[in-house]
């Protein structure tokens, strides 16, 4: 069990944040065990088929038996949307010093596996980061941006959550393993067993396509960080099937009678864009006109905007 304490402060900065590099390193427990996700297999598949051995081994190396990673690698990150760059950067500058510590934590009681037993640590950080490096540019960077909606369309579920009911609304349905109660939060089934005072420094939540279960720092002395699994992911490897467009696509575009398809349940801008594959910005162009012209309604639910088809619009794309 590792639980947060939190006090009201706390809450008040509790903060989410979407991390590249923490996604390029967590994925790395699917690449090793794909019994973790069979979501993620045909993901893993074609990673495997691309990637070069010696990646592989070290970077396989680097999940433990017991599925925990070295906390350096996924450093807390200070804005919203750090570039992956900047956050490999942050990696490369970690002391020597941390980087045997947090290998031997993570992989303890055991031996480090051959891989990571460079005598050079300060070589073996520079193979390490080149190879995620790689990874990132193989395995994440091609599908970040459809990542990245899914993440997003979570965080906007999980403010309304927040804003509607706080923070026992808030965690309620986020997993099993999390249980909020007179200000702490319990994550069960951890193999660290800590508890943590946030003391001011707040509490930072990451949503996750590749984390199967909540997943804090290793380390007690770390700030509290909570990345969880995130909604929506059964949906982001499978390919769209077309639709079944009507006529009036010839009059209103094929993009705009998809959305109009889509909204027959109301429906935030962020939700539609994950679903659609597109940029919110672009689904926001088809809905200003869409709702110009009377085809949907919208309506303010708490801090989202929802668009729902209205019947005339039902009558354009009925067959």
């Amino acid at each position: 069990m590792i639980s947060f304490e939190l006090d009201v402060e706390d809450l008040a900065d509790t903060r989410f944040a979407v991390s590249p590099l923490h996604e390029t390193v967590v994925s790395l427990r699917v690449l090793r065990d794909p019994g973790l996700s069979a979501l993620h297999l045909p993901w893993r598949r074609a990673v495997l088929a691309e990637l070069d051995a010696p990646d592989l081994r070290l970077l396989c190396a680097l999940v433990s038996d017991r599925r925990t990673l070295p906390d350096f690698l996924t450093p807390r990150p200070d804005e919203f949307e750090p570039g992956f760059e900047d956050e490999l950067e942050t990696v490369r500058r970690t002391p020597a010093a941390v980087v045997r510590r947090d290998l031997s934590a993570a992989h303890a009681p055991d031996d480090l596996p051959e891989p990571l037993r460079d005598t050079s640590t300060a070589g073996l950080l520079e193979a390490i980061c080149d190879a995620l490096h790689r990874f990132w540019e193989l395995a994440i960077r091609p599908h970040w941006r459809q990542m990245r909606l899914v993440l997003e369309a979570d965080m906007t579920y999980r403010a309304r959550r927040l804003a509607v009911g706080g923070a026992r609304l808030l965690f309620a349905d986020m997993h099993p393993n999390l249980r909020w109660q007179d200000g702490v939060l319990h994550i069960s089934k951890m193999i660290s067993h800590h508890h943590v005072a946030a003391n001011g420094r707040g509490l930072l939540l990451m949503p996750s396509v590749f984390v199967h279960k909540p997943a804090p720092p290793l380390s007690p002395d770390e700030p509290p960080v909570l990345a969880y699994p995130c909604r929506g992911v059964g949906t982001l490897w499978e390919p769209q099937p077309p639709p079944d467009l009507p006529a009036s696509e010839a009059l209103l575009g094929a993009s705009k009678v998809r959305l109009l398809i889509l909204l027959a349940e109301p429906l935030p801008t962020i939700e539609i864009a994950r679903r659609l594959r597109v940029t919110p910005s672009a689904v926001s162009q088809h809905l200003r006109v869409l709702h110009a012209t009377g085809l949907v309604s919208r309506a303010r639910d708490g801090r989202q905007v929802l668009y729902r088809r209205t019947s005339l619009g039902d009558g354009l794309i009925s067959p």
